[in-house]
């Protein structure tokens, strides 16, 4: 009777069909479209969404308890965001949303122990699974979607482009700093292309391992190292510094230290960019589930919450740009090439796993569609006449790129890119004959 009344009150567009576990169904909403189906098929979980909806969906889902009655999970969800967001209001919701709040400054104290645990619990799960879902770069960020119809590996080629145009590599040998350089596909497209000199900073082990066979079998070890260090211990001056989803980890206690860092570590006509996911409609707390499931200790803040750090950090922020909806795009991508690898992932963890890991992209995808959702690339100096006057040595690099691609000049990652896969599916065959843990425990510990 209760959770009835949440949804009367919640439900105001579209019709959402909902099947309980007596058997009975009940219809919320205005009756028209969209429409949408849930099943609930236990008493726990009709306890739980009316208590801590945020949380106990994607919990019940990943146990089975609830359902998509008919249609699929993301025609289910989006209909559930979009009343979130644009119709009524669920009562335990707006309770547990300032809970959260109240907590948050303790949920993202990320000390450099606890980012490490954090970078492992997603970062180092089996490589199979990012290989199956990613680009052949694996790049695991938002990609760059400039027309709307490129495939996921030309935006995310596109995407490095765009990012390297704002870094203003204007000469060979420049030192750049990579924070958080996932798999090395930045590091090494920057060292190919720009003839950059780069250090790739990870906290994850199995990404390490990955980016320095990637740079030995490409034969740019004399130009590209990556390290296992968190950013906080970094000391050398740097031209350059590059982060790309790695903010998101950073936890708001810490952006004076990391700003700080920034500037310390540039040298005077030096540049950075930093990409990350942000929020548009002010700050916020993370979601629940996302935050216990996938990214513990992760948040994405508003623009407004990072600028007032960096202004009093000493930087010049030269440069802001806002992404709408191209993660949205890189994220049906990704969901639409895990749905047709579901089966082969199935045996590599397990049903649960798989059933995480589905929420996970589909709840993703609609943060950015109908959440608010979006990224930001903020590029900073630390002198005010580091960068030309203009923005447009920056449209002029991208597009002076894309022709040298298009006419078959570029190097190894622009005009071949299957050398990336090959470099990281070697890697992959190498751990895969280690003693791995089993698909059922792996999926216990998340």
């Amino acid at each position: 009777m209760f959770l009835e009344a949440a949804l009367s009150r919640l439900i105001k567009i579209g019709t959402l069909t909902v099947t309980f576990p007596d058997g009975s169904t009940r219809s919320f909403g205005t009756g028209a479209e969209p429409r949408a189906a849930m099943k609930i098929n236990t008493t726990r979980a009709k306890r739980r969404l009316l208590l801590n909806p945020a949380l106990a969906l994607g919990e019940a889902y990943m146990d089975g308890e609830v359902e998509p009655a008919s249609g699929d999970l993301f025609q289910m969800v989006d209909l559930l965001a979009l009343n979130m967001m644009e119709g009524g209001s669920h009562p335990f919701e707006k309770l547990m949303e300032k809970v959260r709040w109240l907590r948050r400054n303790l949920d993202q104290l990320n000390f450099a122990g606890r980012s490490k645990r954090n970078v492992a619990h997603h970062y180092d799960l089996d490589a199979r699974l990012y290989s199956l879902m990613l680009d052949e770069d694996r790049q695991y960020s938002c990609a760059y979607f400039p027309v709307g119809d490129e495939t996921l590996d030309e935006a995310q080629l596109k995407k490095k482009r765009h990012i390297a145009s704002k870094l203003m590599l204007d000469r060979p040998g420049l030192e750049v700093l990579d924070i958080g350089c996932g798999w090395g596909g930045m590091a090494l497209y920057l060292a190919r292309e720009f003839g950059a000199r780069v250090t790739g900073l990870t906290l994850s082990e199995e990404q390490l391992l990955a980016a320095r066979a990637r740079a030995k079998d490409a034969g740019l070890e004399h130009m590209v190292t990556f390290e296992l260090l968190d950013y906080r211990s970094w000391t050398r001056p740097v031209d350059r510094v590059v982060s790309v989803g790695m903010f998101e980890h950073v936890g708001i206690n810490h952006y004076k230290t990391f700003f700080d860092k920034i500037r310390s570590v540039l040298k005077e006509d030096g540049v950075a960019l930093i990409h990350a996911i942000g929020r548009a409609d002010g700050p916020g707390s993370t979601n629940p589930w996302i935050a216990k499931y996938i990214f513990p200790g992760g948040y994405s803040p508003a623009v407004s919450e990072v600028l007032s750090v960096v202004e009093k950090s000493g930087l010049w922020t030269t440069d802001i740009e806002i992404l709408r909806l191209h993660y949205a795009k890189t994220l049906e991508q990704w969901r639409d090439r895990f749905m047709k690898n579901r089966s082969t992932l199935a045996k590599l963890y397990d049903e649960r796993f798989c059933r995480m890991f589905e929420f996970y992209l589909v709840g993703s995808e609609l943060a950015f569609r109908r959440m608010g959702h979006m990224n930001w690339q903020l590029q900073l100096t630390k002198n005010v006449s580091a960068l030309p006057l203009a923005r447009d040595y920056m449209v002029d690099i991208e597009r002076a790129r894309a022709v040298i691609a298009e006419q078959g000049k570029a190097g190894p990652i622009e005009a071949a890119s299957a050398r990336a896969r090959r470099d990281l599916t070697l890697h992959d065959e190498r751990k895969s004959r280690q003693p791995n843990q089993s698909g059922a425990e792996s999926s216990r510990n998340l």
